[in-house]
């Protein structure tokens, strides 16, 4: 890793040594415990996969809910994106190395690759803080675009936010950059990948059983969000009515696909923020 992301997990390292008694003190007031549901499992951490996956001694593959984070690089790879990743599993291994945590397991329990998705808390600190919020306070994940729910979704959201201003881990590069969302070229260059992506809603249509965010005029040029017709009562309950988005300024979050123009299918309703209101 470069000499910057040194310097950025020293940071971490001893924001972690202050920030954890912090943390507990917030969980104990309930200000940090949207996102638990029943335990299922505590295990001691053998090792770290990458910025989000680790490795428990009983061998079970533990992914870690609610958040995004570089993927690890190829063996041949180089750069910016690549040092990302492995400042992200530093990181982790920072907060995990040789701990036991509790886990706590949301809606989707196991991945394509057959890791268990899960919340994980510290259970050796009296407060058991959750290892995706320490990831996202430091800078060092982002909100994934399927949390779980709303209210959990805030949460996370509030730490990558304080991380995002003061500019912590990897919001310090370019690489975790919010796009302007009628940047269609920057947005067509992220094809594939995780993206997020902020500008106001030009105009809102439906076509089809689909329902079309537009961000620009043209298709091409600007963010096009689509959200299946089925799924607008869902988005409605949790406050981000499809089309009541119209001239407000949002920020969406998911997989960027090229269809005549940068696209994200919106699936979940924690995928769209509101940043402000027309």
């Amino acid at each position: 890793m470069s000499r910057r992301w040194d310097v950025a997990l020293a940071r971490f390292c001893c924001l972690w040594c202050i920030v954890l008694p912090t943390a507990g003190a917030r969980a104990e007031g309930g200000m940090l415990n949207a996102c638990r549901s029943e335990a299922v499992a505590i295990g001691k951490v053998r090792a770290i996969t990458d910025g989000r996956s680790f490795v428990l001694e009983d061998g079970r593959e533990i992914r870690l809910a609610g958040i995004e984070v570089p993927l690890p690089p190829s063996a041949d790879e180089a750069g910016p994106r690549t040092e990302a990743a492995l400042a992200a599993r530093k990181a982790l291994e920072t907060v995990l190395a040789d701990q036991t945590v509790e886990l706590y397991h949301t809606a989707a329990s196991v991945d394509r690759y057959g890791r268990t998705i899960a919340l994980a808390y510290l259970v050796a600190h009296r407060a058991r803080p959750s290892v995706a919020h320490e990831m996202l306070a430091r800078g060092f994940a982002r909100v994934s675009a399927h949390v779980g729910d709303r209210s959990c979704a805030e949460e996370f959201w509030a730490q990558e936010r304080a991380a995002r201003q003061a500019k912590l881990g990897l919001w310090s590069e370019p690489y975790y950059v919010i796009l302007a969302a009628d940047s269609g070229a920057e947005l067509s260059a992220e094809r594939g990948r995780f993206t997020v992506a902020e500008g106001k809603v030009w105009s809102v249509r439906e076509s089809a059983g689909t329902i079309y965010i537009n961000f620009g005029r043209r298709w091409a040029e600007a963010l096009t969000v689509t959200i299946s017709k089925h799924d607008e009562g869902a988005f409605a309950a949790a406050g981000v009515a499809p089309k009541r988005l119209e001239k407000r300024r949002v920020r969406v979050r998911g997989w960027i696909e090229e269809r005549a123009g940068p696209r994200i299918g919106a699936t979940r309703p924690e995928q769209i923020e509101i940043v402000e209101s027309n």
